[in-house]
């Protein structure tokens, strides 16, 4: 491995050629320069890398990827399939016939792959069909387009010439694809989509304009099995075992390493510097599988007349990216318009939503001890802590196991409802977990709406947590409907729940949970026949308790459930709509951003200015 300190006397070569050469070497220079120093600091970058001397092969693959019109409309497919069903599968890589699937190669004979996929394709340009002939094929976990006998018998050839010569000349062991060749639309869905996934794919028109590219990538072959995340902020970190990681930078995470993992934190591998450590997860998002592939040499199968040409109506593409100036098919997106109009005048909507910042979740299970005077009176700590408390009859000290929101909480509330508004969401019906933390919540949100003088909240007991996770293993002592309409809650006193506050027990089991929460759900929906959202404020077990039996999933794993709970940040939220016709519900994105912010520790100045 060249040696990081040599970097200096690099430059200052370099530098000495440039200013000693004519102008024509100096441009040449110039290039070669940039080009060195490009390296030297990818390679700074990784130099606390555990693994960098390590001999680790990539894994490379052999795609038949389509440009120009037809991958357009397959971005439309893309972008619509993933808003009206969730992603699947198919949504983690671009669009791509598989020639030859994944392979391992020894680094210093990948030039050797690189002359033979050149060698092979010019040996196939004048056999390759004009246009590849593709049928739709629809299962209940599969969508896609398979490609037509003649067409797939020469991208047979194709691949198998190919894995012929790499494996004799660069002693790799190259499986050519030869069972049916197709391009994934939708793979590994709820079978529930399929009737929507298939009306999107019908709006395809395989024989749209299309070039195709032979593409060599390759993957690091250590990560296949982690999920990758994308930064979306800079973290620097606060201890010796976090990462830092800047913004765009990709991070690799084993979702089996999590469990012993810090609420809010995973623990991942850096795609950018190799390096390992701690990082809040809400400074992320989830990438696809393929952004952190290379793309090695690609070879278009194109008319000679064009090979070396664009034609001013072709739009400019670039594969696993952003289509830049893109020039759709007008079938495609009139179809999918006037597809997506006729939805929403039939859909109700239901958004679930866990509660906001709690007050114990900051200042930890005895914030109740810090904040209450020698003769039980309270006092505001900490900015963070409320400003009041509401009355209750009952002891103060109730409020341990029933908690308040924070400051930022009820900040975080209203900035939800206020986002809302912009969004022009019509809110109809509001429920609430009996917790005062999400009777709060509800409350906030509503007057960021500015309809907490119209609309209600309708509490019921039915929507409360698992109440094995309850801390004081008894069902706490929550604020009674008087207490809270006296203390300014929009509380509508006629409602009476679907499921009784009585008939909820301590430490019920997981199947208990999952049929309380499914019959809440069903009650809640035929309650509220008109259209419009109804707002559900629960906790972080909400989310999926109440809208998998709403859209015909069934439970999860218990253990599955609580690793997923206990990734929801304060107000996570999911958002259902209703296909009145189909009578069914779809997930959909919900109508508003996730709300992102960083942590803010205690300060004291005294400690921190004065001290020496």
């Amino acid at each position: 491995m060249c040696s990081l300190s040599h970097h200096d006397a690099c430059v200052s070569w370099y530098l000495m050629v440039y200013t000693q050469g004519s102008q024509e070497k100096k441009s040449r220079w110039l290039t070669c320069f940039l080009c060195v120093m490009c390296f030297v600091f990818r390679l700074h970058s990784h130099c606390n890398d555990p693994s960098l001397d390590d001999p680790i092969p990539q894994e490379y693959a052999l795609y038949l990827c389509p440009t120009g019109h037809l991958y357009n409309c397959l971005q439309v497919f893309w972008k619509e399939s993933k808003r009206q069903c969730g992603k699947n599968r198919a949504h983690e890589i671009f669009p791509h016939i598989t020639l030859c699937d994944f392979f391992t190669c020894e680094d210093q004979k990948v030039e050797l792959l690189y002359d033979i996929l050149k060698r092979i394709c010019n040996s196939f340009a004048q056999r390759f069909p004009p246009t590849v002939s593709l049928s739709l094929h629809s299962s209940t976990s599969y969508l896609g387009f398979f490609v037509g006998d003649s067409d797939a018998n020469i991208l047979k050839e194709f691949a198998v010439a190919f894995s012929s010569e790499a494996s004799a000349l660069a002693d790799c062991q190259v499986k050519p694809c030869l069972k049916q060749l197709h391009l994934t639309l939708a793979h590994k869905f709820c079978p529930h989509h399929q009737k929507t996934l298939e009306q999107l794919a019908k709006c395809i028109n395989p024989e749209e304009t299309c070039h195709w590219v032979a593409a060599l990538y390759s993957r690091d072959m250590r990560f296949v099995h982690y999920q990758t995340l994308r930064a979306l902020f800079q973290y620097k970190p606060q201890n010796i075992d976090e990462l830092m990681i800047n913004t765009g930078d990709f991070i690799y995470v084993n979702p089996t390493q999590q469990s012993e993992v810090s609420e809010g934190w995973v623990i991942g591998t850096s795609h950018q510097t190799g390096c390992r450590g701690f990082l809040p997860e809400n400074y992320t998002e989830r990438a696809n599988e393929s952004d952190t592939w290379v793309k090695h040499r690609e070879y278009a199968f194109v008319p000679a007349s064009a090979l070396f040409t664009q034609s001013t109506n072709e739009p400019n593409v670039k594969l696993n990216e952003e289509v830049h100036n893109p020039v759709m098919s007008r079938s495609v997106t009139d179809v999918l318009s006037l597809q997506l109009s006729q939805n929403t005048s039939l859909r109700r909507g239901v958004l679930v939503m866990r509660h906001g910042e709690r007050v114990d979740q900051v200042f930890g299970k005895s914030w109740l001890q810090q904040c209450l005077t020698a003769d039980g009176k309270y006092y505001r700590a900490d900015l963070n802590f409320p400003s009041t408390l509401p009355k209750r009859k009952d002891n103060v000290k109730h409020f341990e196991h029933d908690p308040p929101l924070s400051s930022c909480g009820v900040f975080q509330s209203r900035l939800i409802g206020e986002a809302l508004l912009d969004q022009e969401v019509t809110v109809s019906y509001v429920y609430s977990s009996p917790a005062l933390r999400c009777i709060q919540t509800a409350q906030h949100i509503l007057q960021g709406l500015k309809l907490d003088q119209k609309v209600k909240i309708r509490v019921e007991p039915g929507l409360f947590e698992w109440t094995k996770w309850e801390a004081s293993r008894v069902i706490p002592n929550f604020m009674t409907l008087t207490e809270l309409t006296e203390a300014s809650y929009n509380i509508d006193t006629s409602y009476r729940g679907n499921i009784p506050l009585s008939s909820l027990v301590p430490s019920e089991s997981y199947e208990e949970y999952v049929s309380r929460s499914s019959a809440a759900i069903k009650e809640i929906v035929t309650a509220c026949p008109s259209k419009g959202v109804i707002l559900i404020v629960g906790h972080g077990s909400s989310l999926a308790s109440f809208t998998r039996p709403l859209i015909g999933l069934p439970a999860r794993d218990s253990n599955d459930f609580a690793q997923a709970v206990r990734k929801i940040p304060s107000l996570g939220m999911c958002f259902c709509e209703e296909l009145k016709e189909e009578k069914k519900w779809l997930m959909v994105n919900p109508p508003v951003k996730t709300l992102t912010h960083g942590a803010n520790a205690a300060f004291n100045w005294r400690n921190s200015v004065m001290e020496d």
